[in-house]
């Protein structure tokens, strides 16, 4: 069947011999996949800090949403449980707050209707939202499945989630992906990018649909152990090589860094849906890209660093804060920081004689206060590989 222009509602008509059935209120449009663990899942009913009214004002004939039930199976399902519901005061309330709100800002820019399928269970790992094709021809990722630990919220297996509230959905056309995960995997963060990757490549091939795939970067957190934190969000922006995928930053978008789940999730769907409209609806007057490390320069007894973004930084408190440098000793200690007139900036420590690496908000609970014209924040980086 072809289908109609962007719009409705539409019926369809199925007719065999004598019966008829009509199928009613069907809308064409753009349908988003909304998957990760519970910074994903989180819906408006466990409270925000920056949503406002909008339950109150969310009633949208042109937004509808259909949410899985948290569901697994050991071999690939092609039912999926859910119905389509219209956006409303009374069907909200358990809708992904970040989920939402990206289709709510996509459809009143474009003038299309938007549905959101709503995938996703807190607490999960990558491994279990991953094919098993993934593993198949790929020890370092079976191994890396396997050595998961037993937890009591969620299933650990490899793929069992995957099996039945993605594959499920793989002859829906959908338009493309937003996912906020990784949390899960902080225990054994050298192995998330391709994990990741794979996954990500494994979707895009069940649904024969090379789909954009847009992701957040896990918030800063200070219950996790070591770096581990910091070294996974390091390997959530290598997965940036993958065509088609975009991540934003959030870590000023923390209101306790001791809640592993922020209540400001507007932000959050704003800096995504400016991405997704860029990209993929050609709405060019919108900045969403991030100011981004580009070059170390060694100065004797300080450093310094050029960063690429849309105009100069600027800080917003007394000091610019989370860098941190060291010496060939690998020890790191808190770096004072100035932005020259270039633009660039100056670090140094009166701790650190022959400075030779840099780090920024590398820790787990670290909040970037560098910004760019358009208020987005510096990615955290580092320039050693130790």
């Amino acid at each position: 069947m072809k289908t109609p222009k962007a719009g409705g509602p539409y019926t369809i008509t199925f007719i065999s011999g004598k019966q008829k059935k009509v199928v009613s209120d069907i809308l064409i449009g753009e349908v988003w996949l909304c998957s990760g663990q519970s910074n994903m899942e989180y819906s408006f009913n466990w409270g925000l800090l920056d949503a406002g009214d909008a339950v109150a004002k969310s009633a949208n004939n042109e937004l509808r949403f259909f949410q899985l039930s948290h569901q697994y199976n050991n071999f690939p399902q092609t039912n999926s449980d859910g119905e389509w519901v219209i956006s409303s005061p009374q069907t909200v309330g358990n809708m992904s707050v970040i989920g939402y709100f990206v289709g709510k800002k996509i459809n009143e820019t474009t003038k299309a209707p938007v549905g959101l399928i709503a995938s996703y269970w807190g607490g999960t790992s990558v491994q279990v939202w991953t094919p098993k094709s993934a593993y198949d021809s790929n020890e370092v990722l079976r191994k890396a499945a396997d050595n998961l630990k037993t937890v009591s919220w969620s299933p650990v297996e490899p793929s069992v989630i995957y099996n039945s509230m993605i594959y499920s959905l793989i002859n829906y056309k959908i338009a493309g992906t937003i996912w906020y995960q990784g949390e899960a995997n902080t225990e054994q963060p050298e192995e998330y990018g391709k994990l990741f990757s794979a996954m990500i490549l494994g979707w895009r091939a069940a649904f024969k649909n090379e789909f954009p795939f847009y992701f957040v970067q896990i918030a800063p957190w200070k219950g996790y152990g070591g770096i581990s934190a910091a070294l996974l969000r390091e390997q959530q922006e290598a997965t940036l090589k993958l065509p088609k995928t975009g991540m934003v930053v959030v870590g000023d978008l923390v209101d306790d860094i001791t809640n592993i789940h922020p209540k400001i999730k507007q932000e959050v769907a704003n800096r995504l849906a400016n991405l997704i409209l860029k990209e993929q609806y050609g709405m060019s007057s919108l900045q969403p890209y991030f100011p981004h490390f580009a070059k170390l320069i060694l100065q004797k007894n300080k450093l310094n660093i050029t960063v690429k973004s849309i105009g100069r930084l600027s800080f917003k408190d007394k000091a610019i804060n989370s860098f941190q440098i060291a010496g060939e000793d690998k020890i790191f200690y808190q770096a004072i920081a100035i932005i020259e007139k270039d633009g660039s900036i100056t670090l140094r420590s009166n701790q650190v004689k022959n400075p030779v690496a840099a780090r920024y908000c590398f820790t787990n609970d670290g909040m970037p206060n560098l910004f760019d014209v358009n208020g987005l924040p510096l990615i955290p980086f580092r320039t050693d590989k130790w």
